[in-house]
């Protein structure tokens, strides 16, 4: 019988413990988001005024999910939704003064995560790693992207 590889289950394994890890440190930071919340602002940090569409597809989540997400996290004042100039069709996402105050110590927290999970590693190590991953990724992506796969289903799915 050939061995099974067991990449995915450890990968799963891996997801489901560091998420828990880092919603502790969140709270421990007092940082008033949780882990799928702060993937998104994550990219907001990064780029300020960007519409849905791009943060769908920055983030990995369906429209679905992030809409019931964004419904959330303007509820709570951390960011808020215009139309934009250009087109009225389309709505940009803008942070918060609310927002700001936290991102500090999300990133702090990030960073913690960051060693927490690289310890004992060489910069080549990581390196090769996250080159690997990467591949992992444009795998599933390119398979999920094929003729007659329904994307989007698919990939609520594995957003979730």
């Amino acid at each position: 019988m050939r061995r099974q590889r067991k990449g995915g289950f450890l990968i799963g394994q891996i997801h489901r413990l560091a998420r828990r890890i880092l919603s502790k440190k969140l709270r421990e930071h007092n940082v008033p988001i949780n882990p799928a919340q702060g993937r998104i602002m994550f990219v907001l940090w990064r780029k300020d005024g960007i519409p849905i569409t791009q943060l769908a597809s920055q983030t990995g989540l369906g429209k679905t999910t992030l809409t019931s997400m964004l419904d959330r996290l303007e509820k709570q004042g951390y960011l808020r939704r215009k139309p934009s100039k250009r087109d009225r069709r389309e709505i940009l996402l803008w942070r918060t003064e609310r927002d700001k105050s936290y991102q500090d110590s999300y990133v702090k927290v990030s960073q913690e995560m960051t060693q927490l999970c690289y310890a004992g590693f060489r910069k080549k190590e990581i390196d090769q790693f996250e080159g690997y991953l990467g591949r992992v990724l444009a795998n599933l992506v390119s398979f999920e992207e094929r003729p007659g796969r329904d994307s989007n289903a698919n990939a609520e799915r594995l957003a979730s």
